[in-house]
């Protein structure tokens, strides 16, 4: 793995966009919704969002994990997947 494959899955982050599209809604209601409370064009945040950040936050933390991974081994992160742990229900 060179440096910009490593840097960049490092800099890669969630994004506007990700969030809408895990919660079916626009990009204009999550920034809405990030909003101070008192700013006239705050919305409450869409339904079941916490599940949506968690799901995006596995996703990340797997990237992650097969980052290091291959930069602990000498591979390309690309060629490895590494799915996030679930809870057993």
């Amino acid at each position: 793995m060179n440096f910009k494959e490593a840097t960049d899955i490092l800099f890669s982050g969630a994004k506007h966009d990700e969030l809408a599209a895990a919660l079916g809604v626009s990009v204009a209601s999550i920034r809405q919704a990030r909003l101070s409370p008192s700013a006239n064009a705050h919305r409450e945040p869409p339904a079941d969002w916490e599940k949506a950040v968690m799901r995006l936050a596995e996703a990340r933390v797997a990237e992650y994990l097969s980052l290091i991974e291959g930069l602990c081994s000498g591979e390309s992160a690309d060629t490895r997947k590494v799915r996030p742990k679930t809870k057993k229900q």
